[in-house]
């Protein structure tokens, strides 16, 4: 009969609250991850030797990619062009989604990586940074004698 102060989920509620929240910020939900919608989009792995960086970047010319360590910390840089057409073609864009200009991103690499054994090679739009360990943090069998 009468109307609630609060809906009927109320926990849903606070949720969609919390993710406009997150959106509206640019706040990401985990520790170590970022907002949605940055670019390029990364992905950070592991292993026992070395450390995988994937920077999804497609479109982009490698030469105009930076990659940079200094103390412990890696950023990547560069820019991304348009590739819509020119505003004297008179032609209409109604959605435009791909990314475009100047973008900067930063990560923190772990104190076991060897600073002195990093590579990056960009392929099909993938840039791969790969940064070994150093050799005295990795896992080794030691001999019973």
């Amino acid at each position: 009969m009468y109307g609630s102060l609060f809906p009927r989920d109320i926990l849903a509620e606070l949720s969609r609250l919390q993710n406009e929240v997150q959106r509206a910020f640019d706040i990401s939900p985990s520790i170590r991850g970022l907002g949605r919608g940055r670019f390029p989009a990364l992905n950070v792995g592991s292993t026992p030797e070395s450390f995988e960086l994937y920077v999804f970047a497609p479109g982009l010319d490698p030469s105009t990619i930076e990659v940079n360590l200094d103390r412990g910390v890696l950023s990547i840089a560069g820019s991304r062009e348009t590739d819509l057409p020119e505003q004297e073609q008179k032609a209409q864009v109604h959605v435009n989604e791909r990314y475009r200009g100047k973008f900067r991103r930063v990560d923190t690499l772990p104190d076991d990586a060897d600073t002195n054994a990093v590579t990056a090679k960009y392929n099909d739009g993938i840039l791969r940074i790969n940064v070994k360990r150093r050799e005295e943090s990795q896992p080794r069998r030691i001999t019973v004698q």
